[in-house]
């Protein structure tokens, strides 16, 4: 029985002892660790923060320019013709002599685009992407590894929709005449302890017409470039 006592006394004593030796290293191992974590994140704040914003900024500024083409074209766009737009007025001769934009069809439009828009963006709600960290690094090889940073779009602010156009010479006494949608809006994009706002310029193509000799210089609705 004192055998077993002081046996495990001795195993107490020991154990103690073990304890106190190990632990300043496991300190000091901590520390090192620590502020190794520290230093990393320093460098990645000061290096790799504005290079991953930009990329990530980039890549929102895509997802969202992309979505909303998508949209239009779908829902709004599909079945929409120069000549519902804009009437043209001949003379006997087949001279455009007036050119006239049709604005309740047109308003029409910058309306359903609207609320598509802002319906699309609505589901871009809370969409993530992932980022590489060897691609901010800027090299080929580490482009596709390294761990991920994971960045959120938030739709935020409100849609502007314009209805405008563009005269272009198309060749000899011959004028191409476009009508474009202009679109703007705003993003966010939630990169770990970094948002950033995205503004999101798009000019959307919508429909063309070619005109023979020169352009009429009475022209209603649109603002003539």
């Amino acid at each position: 029985m004192g055998r077993w006592f002081k046996s495990r006394s001795a195993f107490k004593r020991s154990g103690f002892k073990r304890g106190k030796r190990l632990t300043p290293r496991i300190l000091i191992v901590t520390i090192i660790l620590v502020l190794c974590g520290l230093y990393f994140f320093y460098i990645i704040d000061r290096n790799l923060k504005p290079t991953i914003i930009q990329i990530a900024q980039s890549r929102a500024h895509i997802i969202a320019t992309e979505a909303m083409n998508n949209a239009l074209y779908e829902k709004v766009l599909s079945n929409t013709e120069y000549e519902d737009l804009m009437m043209i007025h001949k003379d006997a001769q087949q001279r455009v002599t007036i050119m006239q934009a049709n604005t309740i069809k047109i308003s029409r439009i910058v309306s359903e685009a609207n609320l598509a828009i802002k319906e699309t963006l609505k589901n871009l709600q809370g969409e993530t992407f992932k980022i590489p960290l060897g691609q901010a690094l800027g090299s080929p090889l580490l482009a596709h590894y390294g761990p991920d940073v994971n960045v959120k779009i938030i739709p935020v602010g409100t849609v502007n929709v314009g209805f405008v156009d563009r005269f272009q010479e198309a060749g000899i006494n011959q004028v191409r005449h476009i009508l474009y949608l202009n679109i703007e809006t705003t993003v966010k994009i939630v990169v770990p302890l970094v948002t950033e706002n995205v503004v999101v310029n798009n000019q959307i193509p919508i429909a063309e017409t070619i005109i023979i000799g020169e352009v009429p210089n009475t022209y209603f609705g649109l603002s003539k470039e």
